[in-house]
């Protein structure tokens, strides 16, 4: 090899060392010493400075300095703890804020007490971020501009009011009677460090107002930092043109996964290989970027989409992490550096196999036959065959026997029912002998010869054994329509119930068993596996991926809230209605 090419190698790879993908640990680690550091400076303006080394440094500098250095120092220290969080995510913009402020608090430390040891500290810490600079290589997001023109225009105006009336309760340390306007000139002036028109009274009582309005100052923009570096609402939402192409993709490749068709949700973005043979839709929930299911197209180029999501979330600093996905899909994601745990399982059932005969299936088969006696009966039609009014009727009644006031889901539910793109998708309807319709079900396809269970409903009224009767029909008329397989609902950790529950099960098996069943309580886990196991279905899992352990509690608080088991305060969910293709929230499947 040459020496010129061998001298070029030897520095891309220095060039390289401390990038964030070589060294995913920096960003990690200088978070924690910037936090650190913000934590130090806080104390340290708080406590009292050394006698001898405050006496040695106001032979040198004024005496207010050292007053004033301190005020500074205690707002850096808060603004250091802030930015700390956008280090965390490889933030450049945070990185060059925490530049300057190790920068300033290694001044600042030596001008308000000759604090060699806290100085030195930052300068380790401004040392370690120039050292670590190529790992913080994520764009700025974009703010969310209400709340960032809200920090603008109402924290200066607060610490202003804040002020002014701390200089209006202490008349005795103001030279005269000035007028309120004097003060909240006097007020704004202190926020930026500048005199006003007020006098005092000692340098003391100066020194003093000087210090509580440069803190102010420095709170305020630490607030507009926070916001300015927070986490970026969603991507642009996915333009038609995208959409045809996902709808092209499933046509070709729509059979490899029975969560496929919910790709379409409105509320997903979505970013396809540079072949354009695969794609992957997700939505970013506050800092994760979630995707669900496997991704859609041809499995030889789903690498080329997982390594594009990847680096479009790394270019952002979201975490990545994938809901529900399959086997094949995790260990394809996996391959990228992802790792996978196994959350629960779907339950497909197999049309040729399917049927009431035998013991096990006693039970649904005395439920079907108890709601044919009251009357009921069952139409299996495609949604883009059913009339106007039909669907509507079908809206109204969902939406009147829907639980709570949210719908619920995002891996596994379209967000929207009878729209004239999804006429391929199925629906159950269940009437009594009056024609009152009873129950529903909502199914979309799955490739060409399936159909994936997306909304389940039924009048509370209804007799039991209903949603029962309605999939046994639709499997009864499945060959008609060309159905060979139908996935049904998905049951969270289905082989701790089932597994738990049976003879020799370890103490730690029972006691996680015993937790979910506590937890059954307030959520539909162990109900949603035995009202699939009665089917005797054919388990398929499905798993969570994630690219390290400590994402999992913001991934998990991700995922609740995009399924709408939770909510952020004050975000107002829009509505879902009929042929709505921008309404973002998913109705429940059961």
């Amino acid at each position: 090899m040459p020496a010129d090419l061998g001298t070029h190698d030897r520095q891309a790879r220095r060039g390289r060392s401390w990038s964030r993908a070589e060294r995913p640990w920096a960003p990690r680690w200088i978070s924690r010493l910037v936090a650190l550091l913000g934590a130090v400076s806080v104390i340290s303006a708080l406590l009292p400075a050394l006698r001898p080394r405050l006496g040695v440094l106001v032979e040198v500098v004024p005496r207010y300095a050292p007053p004033v250095a301190t005020g500074f120092t205690l707002a850096t220290g808060f603004v250091l703890i802030a930015v700390s969080r956008g280090l965390r995510r490889g933030k450049r913009h945070a990185w060059a804020v925490a530049v300057c402020l190790a920068a300033a608090a290694v001044a600042l430390h030596l001008l308000k007490g000759l604090d060699v040891e806290e100085a030195t500290l930052s300068a380790a810490v401004l040392a370690g971020l120039l050292a670590t600079r190529r790992a913080f290589p994520a764009a700025a997001d974009r703010p969310s501009w209400p709340a960032a023109m809200a920090v603008v225009a109402g924290a200066p105006a607060v610490a202003v009011l804040t002020g002014t009336a701390y200089l209006a309760l202490r008349p005795r340390a103001i030279v005269g009677h000035p007028p309120l306007r004097l003060l909240a000139v006097q007020a704004a002036a202190g926020l930026v460090g500048l005199d006003g028109p007020v006098g005092f009274t000692s340098p003391h009582a100066a020194t003093r107002t000087a210090l509580l309005l440069a803190t102010l100052g420095l709170t305020t923009t630490a607030g507009l930092l926070v916001v300015l570096l927070r986490a970026s609402a969603a991507p642009p939402a996915r333009s038609a043109e995208q959409t045809e192409r996902l709808r092209a993709l499933l046509r070709q490749h729509g059979e490899l996964d029975s969560l496929s068709y919910f790709a379409l949700r409105s509320d997903r973005s979505c970013i396809f290989s540079p072949t354009g043979k695969a794609a992957i839709t997700y939505r970013v929930v506050g800092s994760v970027s979630l995707a669900a299911g496997d991704p859609i197209g041809d499995p030889e180029a789903w690498p080329g989409a997982i390594q594009a999501w990847l680096d479009d979330a790394a270019r952002h600093a979201w975490v990545p992490a994938v809901l529900a996905a399959g086997e094949r899909a995790a260990s394809a994601f996996a391959r990228h550096g992802l790792d996978a745990l196994e959350i629960g399982d779907e339950a497909i059932l197999d049309v040729a196999a399917f049927g009431l005969g035998g013991r096990d299936m006693r039970a649904v088969r005395q439920a079907v036959n108890r709601v044919r006696r009251a009357g009921i009966t069952a139409a299996i039609e495609r949604t883009g065959d059913l009339p106007p009014d039909v669907l509507d009727a079908v809206t109204t009644a969902a939406d009147r026997w829907r639980v709570g006031r949210a719908e619920r889901g995002f891996s596994m539910a379209l967000g929207r029912f009878g729209d004239p793109s999804d006429g391929a998708c199925v629906l159950v309807r269940a009437t009594d002998g009056a024609g009152v319709l009873r129950g529903l079900l909502h199914l979309v396809p799955w490739g060409r010869h399936g159909l994936s269970l997306d909304l389940m409903r039924r009048d509370r009224n209804s007799d039991n054994g209903l949603v029962e009767f309605m999939v046994t029909e639709l499997m009864a008329a499945a060959p008609g329509i060309g159905v060979r397989h139908v996935s049904l609902n998905f049951a969270m950790f289905r082989s701790t119930f089932a597994r738990g529950e049976r003879i020799g099960a370890g103490p730690a098996l029972r006691t996680w068993r015993r937790i979910l069943l506590v937890a059954s309580r307030f959520w539909q886990i162990e109900s949603l596996y035995r009202s699939n196991r009665k089917y005797r279905p054919i388990w398929t899992p499905r798993f969570v991926c994630f690219r390290a352990a400590r994402d999992l509690p913001r991934i998990a608080i991700a995922a609740l809230e995009a399924e709408a088991f939770i909510g952020r305060p004050f975000k107002r969910r829009p509505a879902v209605s009929r042929c709505d293709p921008a309404a973002g929230v998913a109705p429940a499947r059961c």
